[in-house]
């Protein structure tokens, strides 16, 4: 890490500080939920009614990352000199009076692969261990405009390949909820560091469930944003300026809310296009849960669901209709999806392929040719992806567009679709290969391709549609379950506004035990 937070913490709490620990303590003794657990919204709050200073919040958080990363590795580098100079300015300008952003004061980490200057940008490549990029993504510079402080980065794995987070540069991030599980990936850092109150928001990235994997598996929040929603520009490895297909980049927090204000923040095109576009989300026209159509697909055929995992969806279904809304456990668009889930394992893969390394991508080629004759499976789409031409991009194109009018036609419907995020809750640590498709997970007492798991991910990814998450319960072994609310194109405030209701009224963030 670049600066011991030691360093930082004797300078925050020096006597120009003095209030520091007085106002920490004032203001935990006054709610029974710990400040580190408090919602970026909240924080934001007190800061401007200057309950606290910015200055006190980032000596908190980092007392709380000396004491617990150690155990996680979620945060694998911190800007302690840049972190302390902005948030003193944040304090100043509430010394003025100054107008101030939505997110003015909040600590908050950023994944990895997304590009923050001075801080490292590894994608866990043993080679990137020195790359640290000389300016930040749009999306970031965003942020920090709305007031955020951004101190450090988080864990991935690599090459954002994994649902298990472990690299060679860093190390294996472990979950919150159990030290011997994964907390997912490839936003396995940032969710780990959420859930045990290290930072106060997080930047993830997604395509194949990224940062909706390890929101379900520690038990918070994340948005995926429909697709060009938010500038995914500085979300790239070194010298590739593509713009990926799929990829997408979104919030992760500890509440519904603070997705909602944050994607706010971050939504606008890339800056080529800004002079001529602006984003301008929909809000959602529906406000109480009694006015939603909801659909609930809670298994599919070829792709197992723990048992439990399908009992906690159960039960929001029960919840939902008593609550007055429409529920039906049948409504289904009219999709092939096992032909929809190979489909956007061949568009992510191609998205991918221009940044192969020569020798795998001649490994790839070879295999290709000896899987040509094969019927489609996981494999070959991921096998085709990588190696089809661009005529067989452009037909599998057109098999996206004609996905994308089917799940238009479905949501004239229902307002949303609910399903598992995964077949199962968090999994113990599996580092047999850093390739998911070679590693097997037990579903039911059935080993199964732990891509299995991408299944449910990939339902929202390939149309581009909007999906956020959200903790609905616990297994009988006390690991979270999350929800997956997908919505049709634009729609992402229906899908935040019906997480922020069952946040209220079902059930909200619970911090794991053992960290405090």
């Amino acid at each position: 890490m670049a600066t011991s937070s030691d360093e930082y913490l004797e300078t925050a709490i020096s006597p120009g500080h003095a209030r520091t620990r007085r106002a920490i303590t004032r203001i935990a003794q006054a709610d029974t939920a710990a400040i580190h657990y408090w919602s970026a919204t909240r924080l934001a709050r007190a800061i401007r009614q200057k309950q606290i200073g910015c200055a006190e919040l980032l000596a908190a958080f980092l007392s709380r990352i000396e004491k617990h990363n150690p155990r996680l590795t979620a945060i694998v580098d911190l800007d302690l000199a840049g972190a302390r100079k902005q948030a003193e300015a944040a304090d100043a300008a509430l010394a003025r009076d100054s107008a101030v952003g939505p997110l003015h004061g909040i600590p908050m980490t950023v994944k990895d692969s997304v590009d923050v200057a001075g801080l490292a940008s590894t994608w866990g490549f043993g080679e990137l261990k020195n790359n640290r990029p000389a300016k930040s993504a749009q999306v970031v510079e965003a942020l920090t405009e709305a007031g955020a402080i951004v101190f450090g980065k988080t864990n991935v794995p690599l090459g954002l390949l994994s649902w298990e987070t472990f690299n060679d540069v860093f190390g294996t991030t472990n979950n919150p909820w159990d030290v011997t599980c994964s907390p997912g990936g490839s936003s396995g850092g940032a969710a780990a560091a959420l859930a045990a109150g290290l930072s106060a928001l997080e930047l993830g990235s997604d395509s194949a469930g990224s940062s909706r994997g390890p929101a379900h598996y520690c038990g918070i929040y994340a948005h995926k944003p429909t697709y060009g929603v938010v500038s995914i520009e500085g979300q790239s490895l070194p010298g590739v300026g593509s713009v990926p297909d799929i990829m997408v980049l979104g919030p992760m927090a500890r509440s519904a809310e603070d997705l909602a204000v944050a994607l706010d923040v971050m939504a606008g095109p890339d800056e080529a296009k800004a002079a001529a576009w602006r984003v301008t989300l929909p809000r959602s026209r529906l406000t109480k849960l009694s006015e939603f159509k909801v659909a609930i697909m809670s298994e599919h055929d070829g792709y197992d669901v723990d048992r439990e995992v399908q009992a906690r969806l159960d039960e929001l279904g029960g919840f939902l209709s008593r609550r007055g809304a429409h529920v039906s456990s049948q409504a289904r668009p009219e999709i092939d999806f096992d032909a929809a889930h190979r489909l956007c394992l061949n568009l992510i893969c191609a998205s991918a392929a221009g940044a192969i390394p020569e020798p795998y991508w001649t490994q790839l080629t070879r295999m290709a040719r000896l899987t040509a004759a094969r019927v489609d499976s996981e494999l070959t789409s991921v096998i085709r992806g990588y190696t089809q031409s661009h005529r067989e991009w452009i037909r599998n194109d057109q098999v996206r567009r004609q996905l994308q009018t089917t799940w238009g036609s479905f949501f004239r419907d229902y307002d949303v679709l609910l399903t598992p995020v995964a077949a199962t809750a968090a999994l113990p640590h599996d580092q047999s290969s850093r390739i998911d498709r070679f590693r097997k997970i037990v579903v039911n007492g059935k080993r199964v391709p732990a891509t299995d798991q991408w299944f449910w991910a990939g339902l929202p990814a390939a149309a581009y549609l909007p999906a956020t998450i959200a903790p609905i319960g616990f297994t009988s072994a006390g690991l979270p379950v999350g929800v997956q609310i997908i919505g049709p194109q634009y729609s992402d405030h229906t899908c935040l506004s019906f997480a922020h209701l069952l946040e209220q009224e079902y059930h909200s963030f619970v911090p794991p035990p053992g960290w405090n």
